[in-house]
């Protein structure tokens, strides 16, 4: 009973642990870009609304293109409807981040 106490415990730690680690993806991808205005304010508000806008998956995506700009061109002309669907989530992420953290 009390290894089978451990075990369970180790795979709720390793299930809560794990999306922490992925988490603020933007802003890390952000922060690293050679953007002038890449401040760790600007990040952090633009990862507050990642989280709001983007599901854990998208921003796993999205972040790669702070790095490879041409990976985002190369979904936007995919005609598949799953890239269309991210590629209309990141443009209504887009907008609301200029708003709020402009």
């Amino acid at each position: 009973m009390k290894q089978f106490l451990l075990i369970a415990f180790c795979a709720a730690s390793i299930t809560t642990v794990a999306p922490i680690a992925d988490a603020a993806q933007i802003k890390r991808a952000c922060l690293a870009s050679d953007r002038s205005a890449a401040t760790r304010d600007r990040c952090s508000c633009i990862q507050r609304v990642a989280d709001q806008a983007l599901t854990r998956s998208d921003q796993k995506t999205v972040s790669k293109w702070f790095e490879d700009p041409h990976q985002a061109q190369e979904l936007k002309m995919s005609q598949t409807a799953r890239d269309d669907a991210l590629w209309d989530r990141y443009q209504n992420f887009g907008q609301m981040a200029q708003a709020i953290c402009s």
